[in-house]
């Protein structure tokens, strides 16, 4: 006997896979979840008996009365459990959910969505594919609480189908050489990546090209999100900032990396990361030998070569 197991958000979706059985089926029943008023589409002959005989199918939302049974179910459409999380983070948004959750706004969450993308970075970093799942979904978490938030704004609400609908839209208009058919414009990524920013501008009716740069972020990632926009609108190289200070020596350093291909941000934490390795390495190497407090000397001589 086959079971077609249906998907309880489809509905009456028969998989593809399960038409073969269907057709040569000796009978068709009613399984566990399948009301009688889906019978027709299905064309079941009744209800399942207790001893179902071979070359017959049973359509249910469930196979486990039938651990013996040829399985065909039905896929799931992708994206399926981002419905599940959406209506998680309604349940613990909503009277009688969490109270914590309920007190919370876009202010308050603006810390929690700076750590949790730092935490996903370093997941990136460390090739930890186990971490990158679970930190992906925490700053997935962070979309759907504020937009969860967003819908009860008394002014301006919006929920996270209008930010994802908002998405999909800008998706599709700055990729028109693949859902338009066609654009001259893009024969390779680089080329893709120039024309994203064309239509960009013309879609924001930008008078800038560093409009739309957020200036919060952390300096290098700033000073090279800085060049390579300019780059793009024709900026000569010989007029950037130049002097003997700190912050414009930092800000050379950036742009020639950027110019150069590199990401200078990535570049300084993978630098951060080794010496902070370093630092851990020469101290336990102390603490083996009972020293506790480094001294200069010290730290020559327990540093990693």
């Amino acid at each position: 006997m086959t079971v077609v197991v249906l998907s309880e958000r489809l509905g009456d979706v028969l998989p593809a896979a399960a038409l073969p059985a269907l057709r040569t089926a000796k009978a068709v029943y009613a399984g566990e979840g399948v009301p009688p008023e889906s019978w027709a589409s299905f064309g079941i002959d009744g209800p399942a008996p207790a001893v179902v005989e071979d070359g017959a199918v049973v359509v249910a939302t469930s196979a486990e009365p039938y651990p013996d049974a040829v399985v065909v179910t039905t896929p799931e459409p992708m994206g399926a459990a981002l419905l599940d999380a959406a209506a998680v983070m309604h349940r613990l948004r909503s009277p009688g959910g969490c109270p914590w959750d309920a007190e919370q706004d876009h202010d308050s969450l603006r810390q929690y969505l700076v750590e949790e993308t730092f935490e996903l970075l370093e997941a990136i970093e460390d090739g930890d594919r186990a971490a990158m799942r679970e930190e992906l979904g925490d700053v997935l978490l962070q979309v759907l609480f504020h937009s969860r938030v967003a819908a009860e704004d008394a002014d301006d609400p919006f929920d996270i189908d209008a930010v994802a609908a908002e998405l999909v839209a800008k998706l599709v208009s700055r990729h028109p050489h693949v859902f338009a058919g066609n654009d001259p414009a893009v024969f390779d990524a680089t080329s893709q990546e120039h024309r994203w920013e064309e239509l960009k501008q013309v879609e924001k009716r930008r008078e800038s090209s560093v409009d739309g740069v957020a200036l919060g972020q952390p300096a290098v990632a700033l000073a090279a999100k800085l060049v390579q926009r300019t780059r793009r609108a024709g900026f000569p190289v010989d007029l950037l900032p130049d002097g003997d200070d700190t912050g414009t020596a930092l800000f050379a350093v950036t742009a020639l990396a950027k110019l150069a291909g590199e990401d200078p941000e990535t570049e300084l934490r993978q630098v951060c990361r080794r010496f902070a390795a370093h630092v851990r390495e020469a101290e336990a190497k102390a603490r083996a030998e009972g020293v506790d407090s480094l001294s200069a000397e010290d730290w020559r001589r327990f540093w990693p070569s």
